[in-house]
């Protein structure tokens, strides 16, 4: 914990400070990181920094990030970037969206030493950049990843080869993402345990063939073990190397090396031993590593298979030693999934079951045997290409099918998931079959129960809440609101969606709406149809079941849906007659489009004393259409009043008018970090402020939760509640 403390430290003095944000800055240094493809046809890379060229002042004085998150949008970006650079950049500190559960992009930054992330505004080749061996590593791998990716460019999987083979995930689509996902394999493409494992085992099996045609008396028994182990370990380190060594390759490079050092030198002592020392091993090189994912994953899965396997009485044939592995790893790590916010889909286990072998006895041995061959003789690529495409493309074609198959879906609790953990690993030891079939049918019938596999549809209900509860979600430039009142649940707009980059309904809401036991979406609520609004509404649909859908663009929503959508879309002036508690549901007029088509909806708590406001987009024009139809709201007081600053805090919306007849007590802007568009704009936070209205933002408060109780009005921001290294803002900037 000391040594982790001081490694934290480390790097939060060395983020950018306040005072640079939004601020042209000119550094130099190398790219460190094999760039790739991102959004709106921009370059992503890591660069680290060599020279900070900038004059006296708080820059001057040290503790500056020298490592960077930048994007390079324009004609120039390419994805031949050179090594050593001269760069123009507007940088900002490490920001993302805080919300109680889900991906956080800020501790990604954090846990990969990013002290900034930004733009590149120019950039121009510097030589004069020193290129010690780290750089030179970058170059190299760089020029193998381009190399390889052009000799792939005319074969279909060329993106799969590229990740198994170098680790290289930046030619990945969508629609590959989306495969991998549904059958729980993106273990496959992330260069792990099982692939230097692989690599491990081939290299000894080939050299021990080599050294065996050695006479005894050149190398003795002993000094053959040594080389072998030597051997063996310099094949993984060039692999791991090769894969980019990056931070989930390195700590499997370690549980690899040290598993072989187990196997050579035949320590007489307990398998579980490798596993604690390889687990203190990486927390000395590594201390940080238990921020990821997959830390918890690599030692969860070692462990049961280690604790699996040294308990049996006796070895297994080889296909019942399969099968115990994937059901042991398959229950042991669904609870640490669970309690990450993964999803574990019951079809996973059947595509890994048929994967993995297919991978690490036919497909892997294929990529590494080309690899050498490719780099000896350059000639034969497209056969050794031509045949790697066809074992992948029968993969592909396993998984994209698997990923086709609809099974329902299990969400036991995890007190149900970590009690599986425990009684199935001790059911696979136990070498009596007739209590492993019992256990599994009792197993299966507990979970399916606890899942809620078997209730009726009534046993979809809501977990009530004592007051009514509203959640305005962090999602970046966007808007999701969620309304809890008894067991009753409104969604308000489902945030912004961006193809392969980035979805606030998988990313914020599926995760923190599973985090609350919601089942059922009584309403669903679509101010307008831009995307930064209704963005999520397709896997929302998906997940949840949704009762009733209201939008102020229903037209456009009905398009976005697809022909024939299972749930009709009703129009905004529908929504006062909902089971959920609208008072008014209003916009400007019918066949408005775009902004001013945002359906206003009004809610009251606690008999009229607390109201709360979502105004969507709309401008002035539509606010004073709205102030001028509801001449009641204005004229009740109620004791408290909530209003989401319309179009996010836009100069175009908030008029004074608005701002003055309101009068709200609390105000809520839902805006992106710095975004470029400026929200919410200076003034229209000076009227709100003038106007004695307190003031949050999701972009410096995190997620905000209001809990409307009849004494009063409970504001929590997510943000002021996050781990140490989640910067903690002002309520607005």
């Amino acid at each position: 914990m000391g040594w982790a403390t001081w490694q934290a430290e480390e790097r939060l003095e060395t983020r950018l400070p306040p005072s640079l944000e939004g601020k042209k800055l000119e550094v130099s240094g190398y790219v460190c990181g094999v760039p790739e493809p991102g959004s709106f046809q921009s370059v992503r890379f890591a660069f680290c920094v060599t020279r900070w060229h900038t004059g006296p002042g708080p820059a001057s004085d040290g503790g500056l990030p020298e490592r960077l998150r930048l994007a390079w949008y324009g004609d120039e970006a390419s994805l031949d970037v050179p090594s050593r650079l001269r760069l123009t950049v507007v940088l900002k500190k490490p920001h993302g969206a805080v919300n109680p559960r889900g991906f956080r992009y800020e501790s990604w930054l954090f846990r990969h030493n990013y002290g900034a992330t930004g733009t590149i505004r120019a950039a121009a080749e510097n030589r004069s950049v020193a290129c010690g061996l780290e750089c030179q590593y970058y170059q190299w791998r760089a020029a193998a990843v381009s190399g390889l990716t052009r000799r792939l460019q005319s074969v279909e999987t060329g993106p799969l080869i590229a990740s198994l083979m170098l680790g290289y995930r930046g030619e990945l689509e969508p629609a590959h993402w989306q495969v991998l996902k549904a059958t729980g394999t993106i273990h496959l493409v992330a260069i792990s345990g099982l692939h230097l494992g692989l690599v491990a085992i081939g290299a000894g099996f080939l050299c021990r063939r080599l050294l065996v045609w050695l006479p005894e008396r050149w190398l003795p028994p002993a000094r053959q073990r040594l080389l072998l182990f030597v051997l063996v370990c310099l094949a993984s380190f060039g692999y791991a190397l090769a894969a980019g060594f990056s931070v989930p390759t390195r700590r499997a490079l370690v549980m690899v090396v040290l598993g072989c050092c187990w196997v050579f030198l035949a320590r007489r002592s307990q398998a579980a031993d490798a596993v604690l020392l390889a687990l203190s091993l990486v927390l000395i090189l590594d201390p940080l590593s238990p921020l990821d994912q997959g830390f918890w994953l690599s030692f969860g899965a070692a462990t049961v298979l280690t604790l699996t396997f040294s308990g049996l009485l006796r070895p297994a044939p080889w296909w019942r030693s399969l099968m115990f592995a994937q059901v042991a790893v398959f229950a042991t790590l669904w609870p640490i999934l669970a309690f990450l916010d993964q999803s574990q889909p019951l079809v996973g286990f059947v595509a890994n079951l048929i994967a993995i072998p297919l991978v690490s006895l036919l497909i892997m041995p294929a990529i590494f045997l080309s690899a050498l061959a490719m780099m000896l003789a350059p000639w034969l690529d497209w056969l050794l290409i031509g045949g790697l495409d066809l074992l992948l493309q029968g993969l592909w074609w396993v998984l994209s099918h698997a990923a086709e198959i609809r099974l329902p879906d299990i969400v036991p609790g995890l007190a149900e998931l970590f009690l599986a953990a425990l009684i199935v690993p001790m059911a696979l030891i136990l070498p009596v079959r007739s209590v492993r079939l019992w256990t599994a049918l009792t197993l299966l019938l507990w979970l399916s129960a606890a899942g809620g596999l078997f209730d009726a549809p009534a046993g979809q209900a809501n977990p009530p809440v004592v007051d009514a509860e509203v959640w305005v979600w962090d999602v970046g430039q966007g808007l999701s609101v969620l309304v809890r009142q008894a067991d009753r649940v409104l969604v308000y707009d489902t945030g912004p969606e961006l193809e392969g980059v980035y979805s606030a309904a998988e990313s914020v809401l599926v995760p923190n709406l599973r985090a609350l036991g919601v089942q059922r979406i009584d309403t669903l609520i679509i101010s307008h149809a831009d995307n930064d609004h209704s963005g999520g509404v397709p896997l929302l649909l998906e997940q949840f079941d949704v009762q009733t859908i209201i939008s102020g663009e229903p037209a456009r929503m009905v398009r976005r849906l697809g022909p024939d959508p299972e749930t009709a879309v009703r129009p905004c002036d529908d929504a006062a007659d909902l089971a959920v508690p609208v008072t008014i549901g209003w916009q400007l007029a019918e066949g408005e489009t775009g902004n001013d088509a945002s359906c206003v909806i009004v809610m009251s708590f606690n008999e009229g004393r607390q109201d709360l406001i979502l105004s969507g987009d709309i401008t002035r024009e539509t606010e004073q259409g709205f102030l001028q139809r509801h001449p009641a709201l204005m004229s009740r007081r109620s004791n408290y009043r909530v209003v989401l600053a319309p179009h996010h805090g836009s100069k175009t919306s908030s008029s004074p008018a608005w701002v003055s007849q309101l009068s709200p007590d609390l105000v809520l802007f839902s805006a992106g970090y710095r975004h470029r568009y400026g929200h919410p704009h200076p003034d229209v936070v000076a009227r709100y402020r003038e106007g004695g209205s307190r003031l949050f933002n999701t972009a410096t408060s995190g997620a905000v939760r209001l809990v409307f109780s009849k004494t009063g009005v409970d504001i929590i921001e997510t943000r002021q509640s996050a781990p140490f290294w989640i910067d903690r803002h002002r309520a607005v900037d």
